[in-house]
């Protein structure tokens, strides 16, 4: 019996060590461990870009619950929302016992983050700020969800994709450029900003690159100081672009020449896998600005990409 037992616990050892030798160990992009016992067959993603990058890693059929707005792959509107910005559902988090939630580190509230981690549930925090990081964000998704082909074959195309456009616009005469976020208040952007590598990309100059936050809200005298050659917003496919207040300001380059040029969102600003066909038209519109030609409607069908 005492021979028994000792075979016993030393094969429970053995189980448990080769357990712990297969689990996932990794660090999010805010520096929390994550110790995953297997790769995530229950997924959430509480952010619409956090739902393309899922699928994109090859992990959708693994998706069980996303954040409002989850609408590309067009599959996705078929999964249940959750939450939406501000709150998310936890009764309903709790009934599908996800082994692994993704949220989004500037854009998910710190208070949710924390509830979440309060409750055990496994949280991976994501925040992009470069192609790189996208490229790496989907590599690690790939690993956690164990689609790791599938994902790494589609970080290599996007790196590659990106590799594509500075080479083409590559020592391009600069162009002043004005990201607007929003306009009343208005706001920008810093070079921190997944986008603002986009604008230096394709030959701008971010007129506010300069900030030290992420985002911030800016005023119209300083706006208009920084004289920028083009305009940029980003909206629904193929809606024009509006200059708005911007048109009491004539001795603006942009506003005397009618550079205002409005990108497809969903592309652009969601710091997804598509995020470079954003990077194109973002490009597309700099490129006319430098040589004085109107603005171009954007947004071809995005089901197509």
């Amino acid at each position: 019996m005492i021979l028994r037992a000792l075979v016993l616990g030393i094969a429970c050892l053995f189980t448990a060590a080769l357990a712990d030798a297969e689990a996932l160990r990794m660090v999010d992009d805010a520096g929390h461990p994550l110790v995953l016992p297997r790769p995530a067959r229950r997924i959430v993603s509480l952010a619409p870009h956090l739902t393309e990058l899922v699928y994109a890693a090859g992990a959708g059929d693994r998706l069980v619950a996303v954040g409002k707005f989850s609408d590309f792959p067009p599959e996705a509107r078929a999964k249940p929302v959750i939450s939406d910005a501000f709150t998310v559902n936890y009764e309903a988090l709790a009934q599908l016992q996800p082994d692994l939630v993704l949220v989004w580190g500037s854009g998910t509230p710190d208070r949710t983050k924390a509830k979440l981690r309060s409750l055990g549930v496994p949280v991976y925090e994501i925040e992009i700020r470069s192609v790189d990081g996208l490229a790496g964000t989907l590599r690690s998704i790939g690993r956690l969800a164990g689609t790791e082909a599938a994902a790494q074959a589609r970080a290599r195309t996007i790196v590659d994709d990106w590799a594509a456009l500075k080479a083409t616009y590559a020592g391009r005469k600069p162009v002043r450029v004005f990201y607007q976020l929003w306009d009343a208040p208005l706001m920008t952007l810093s070079d921190q900003h997944l986008i603002a590598s986009a604008i230096t990309a394709c030959g701008g100059q971010n007129v506010f690159g300069d900030l030290p936050t992420l985002t911030a809200t800016v005023s119209w005298e300083a706006a208009v100081q920084r004289d920028p050659e083009l305009v940029l917003t980003a909206g629904s496919p193929g809606e024009p672009a509006k200059p708005g207040r911007w048109r009491q300001f004539g001795q603006v380059s942009a506003t005397r020449h009618g550079e205002f040029a409005n990108l497809e969102g969903d592309l652009i600003a969601r710091s997804g896998p598509r995020f470079v066909d954003g990077a194109r038209e973002l490009c597309v519109a700099i490129d006319r600005a430098r040589q004085g030609l109107p603005p171009v409607a954007f947004g071809a069908s995005a089901t197509s990409r």
